[in-house]
């Protein structure tokens, strides 16, 4: 059985790299190859892969987004996120966008081949090391309103603005934003947010 896949990387040297390399295995077929996160779902639907590779960084939308709508979407194709970025983070979010394997761009041809026929027989396939990391990480301190106002935090805004567009008064805000520090044992709101983000609490 020939297995169908399609790459998405917005770096064309190694969507192309990674087709060269997938297509000597005698059992794959690179049916497509996209370099935006907003592409992959159309050739996703047009070309009827059976394994999807998807980079996390690209324009558009990200993997994770483009992997949440094929699990709605396509539900046949399997979703492998191959990057550069193995953080605990990442792998949780793509677990919860429907991935059945996580794959980093610096393990070996023979090991992505064997991740893409693992998941094609019904398995999930994860980088140990970053198994292992978020492992560590464990479950998340944090409460969903630290959560809301962190990520209301993300794009610099103000505590009045974000206490107006969560419908929070200012002081509950700041109260939300000293715990999130606190539990992540960092110094300010902005580093709170890159340690729950890098550990996939967010």
């Amino acid at each position: 059985m020939t297995i169908r896949l399609l790459l998405a990387d917005d770096q064309e040297l190694i969507r192309t790299a990674l087709a060269a390399l997938l297509d000597l295995e005698d059992d794959f077929e690179v049916v497509a190859a996209v370099g935006r996160g907003d592409e992959v779902v159309a050739a996703v639907l047009e070309h009827r892969p059976d394994v999807a590779l998807l980079d996390i960084e690209m324009p558009g939308v990200d993997g994770l987004a483009a992997a949440a709508v094929l699990a709605e979407k396509a539900p046949d194709c399997r979703v492998v996120i191959l990057t550069t970025f193995g953080r605990a983070g990442y792998l949780r979010r793509a677990m919860g966008a429907g991935a059945v394997g996580f794959v980093v761009k610096d393990a070996r041809a023979e090991a992505l081949a064997d991740a893409v026929r693992r998941v094609m027989r019904g398995e999930r396939v994860v980088d140990p090391a970053l198994a292992a990391a978020t492992l560590a990480a464990g479950d998340s301190p944090l409460t969903p309103r630290e959560v809301d106002v962190l990520n209301a935090a993300r794009s610099g805004a103000t505590v009045a603005a974000i206490a107006g567009n969560l419908y929070l008064s200012e002081g509950t805000v700041r109260n939300y934003l000293s715990a999130a520090i606190a539990k992540t044992g960092t110094h300010n709101r902005m580093e709170a947010l890159r340690v729950a983000d890098e550990r996939g609490w967010l």
